[in-house]
């Protein structure tokens, strides 16, 4: 993301907390970008001063994976100025819920605008130091802020550098419309012996199966179910890749393989990896969480939260995104909603 911006021309910062993992990026004063863009981008500044970084920044995206967006939100809090825009890209399943009640812990400015992205904008890898490759870029990525009523805002500010950002309804329907979760963890369990066998294989073309997909089908009407509970229309996984990819494809087994975007995206080389890691406590715990809450069952998610616990060796229900740790414990579906579209300053619940 750092690579693209620069060559389009926007002078960015790229920030991580530990210098080892950009010190490539510092020595070479940027990034090496090939696939879908080329070239090489410049960077403003290489950095693990987060204070450095934002005090030169309008809009801060963050692009980490969303089991680290409590411990960025209360790294961020003390450098936030009011007219500061914080994007998560992506949120995963309450994202900004998440990083908005972090930074009311803090005492942060409650004029700091937190929005997050349905899904990462860029089908990409890291294939070398300071090297990216961006395999695809998809046509259109929601976007919503927290509240909803300042979404404009956010994509007046991002609109110029990623055009592809549309309005989405709220921020419940870019967490639930979170395709990741379904993508993610449920083809590396089901693909745990292949993985561990350290033979390479292509993920989405060769780790879908027929019978894994019919796993992915099911787990996609159980997410479906919980978004209907809370009021938003979802979109079907399978929609989803026709909106970003222009897949036409009447099952998910079938559009998943026949993605052009997805050919060549090897499988994860281990089970510590942040498709379980991240997309279990980040995406399904708090996806369930929200159908106990709601009285919706979701039988295969959590059978994929279960499996990740075990070959993890964590409880990812206690270190997970539930309700309580989202900050809404003892609301109703109603003032979660309404909390999404208009906002709550100062809100500490939980």
């Amino acid at each position: 993301m750092a690579g693209y911006l620069s060559l389009g021309g926007f002078e960015t910062n790229l920030y991580n907390r530990n210098m080892e993992r950009i010190d490539a990026l510092a020595r070479e004063g940027g990034v090496f970008v090939e696939g879908e863009v080329e070239g090489f981008a410049p960077l403003n500044m290489v950095t693990s001063d987060i204070g450095a970084a934002l005090d030169a920044a309008d809009v801060i995206m963050v692009a980490v994976p969303a089991s680290a967006h409590r411990a960025i939100a209360a790294k961020c809090a003390p450098h936030l100025r009011p007219d500061h825009i914080v994007v998560l890209n992506p949120g995963r399943t309450g994202g900004a819920l998440e990083f908005r009640f972090v930074l009311d812990g803090f005492g942060a400015d409650p004029d700091v605008l937190v929005a997050e992205a349905q899904t990462f904008i860029f089908a990409s890898r890291v294939v070398g130091p300071a090297r990216a490759h961006i395999y695809g870029i998809k046509r259109v990525v929601p976007v919503a802020a927290l509240p909803a009523s300042r979404t404009a805002e956010v994509l007046e500010a991002v609109g110029p550098a990623f055009p592809e950002f549309a309005a989405a309804e709220n921020v419940l329907q870019t967490s639930l419309d979170n395709i990741g979760a379904i993508f993610h963890p449920a083809p590396t369990i089901l693909n745990a012996a292949r993985i561990e066998s350290g033979s390479p294989f292509e993920y989405y073309v060769e780790g879908v199966s027929p019978s894994v997909g019919q796993v992915l089908e099911q787990m996609d009407r159980e997410r479906r179910g919980v978004a209907l509970a809370l009021g938003i229309k979802p979109q079907s996984a399978v929609d989803f890749l026709r909106a970003a990819y222009g897949v036409e494809s009447k099952n998910l087994y079938h559009a998943m393989r026949t993605n052009p975007g997805y050919a060549g995206i090897v499988a994860p080389g281990s089970l510590q990896h942040r498709y379980i890691s991240e997309d279990v406590p980040a995406s399904l715990v708090p996806m369930a969480s929200f159908g106990d809450l709601l009285g919706v069952p979701t039988p295969t998610i959590k059978a994929m939260i279960h499996l990740a616990c075990i070959i993890h060796g964590v409880d990812y229900w206690s270190r997970g995104r539930t309700i309580n740790r989202l900050g809404l414990s003892g609301l109703s579906a109603e003032e979660i909603r309404e909390l999404v579209i208009n906002g709550a300053k100062g809100r500490l619940v939980g």
